[in-house]
């Protein structure tokens, strides 16, 4: 016996096109529009609509960081994040951390310490950096671990990364990169 669901939908409906809603946000300091389904991530609208391809999709459940972006001045995982829910607010990725050819102040401690192998969670390691290091002025070493212990590291076992954080809250107070925070 076959059961018959009352809002039962045909073939033809679930390869129906979603409407398409526009979404703005000013990435890096600049303004930027699009549109995409309702249901598309903010990871994915970032990356393939528009081309910031530094902030990697990794686990796509929030539990690796490596989609960690700056979201009105807090590391948030766009993962897990619709695109739409994010219109209209402020997002720093990595490629807005450098300042033309001159690196962050963090970047360059992470080149000095040899704190990456692959790469591919470095960009979500920077931000989940740069929003402890905003609040946090002089971390000792066990603080910067169990911050960095939000973002997921499968090559370097985190002695490069720790080192790294530990050098950026050397230099002093770490601000927010330009444009992080709404005005």
């Amino acid at each position: 016996m076959s059961t018959v669901l009352p809002h039962s939908t045909s073939a033809t409906d679930i390869d129906a096109p979603i409407d398409e809603v526009a979404v703005s946000l000013i990435v890096n300091g600049k303004t930027r529009h699009g549109r995409c389904e309702p249901r598309r991530l903010l990871v994915d609208f970032l990356r393939e609509d528009l081309g910031l391809t530094g902030t990697h999709a990794g686990c796509e459940h929030g539990i690796c960081g490596a989609c960690t972006v700056l979201l009105d001045g807090q590391a948030s995982r766009t993962c897990t994040l619709l695109a739409v829910q994010a219109s209209g607010a402020r997002i720093v990725t990595v490629e807005g951390l450098a300042s033309g050819e001159q690196l962050h102040p963090l970047q360059q401690c992470f080149h000095e310490h040899h704190a990456l192998q692959c790469g591919f969670c470095t960009p979500g390691m920077l931000m989940t950096a740069i929003d402890f290091l905003h609040t946090h002025a002089n971390p000792d070493e066990g603080e910067v671990r169990e911050a960095m212990s939000a973002a997921v590291c499968r090559c370097t076992g985190y002695t490069g990364i720790v080192n790294a954080v530990m050098a950026a809250a050397a230099l002093g107070p770490m601000p927010l990169p330009a444009g992080a925070l709404p005005e």
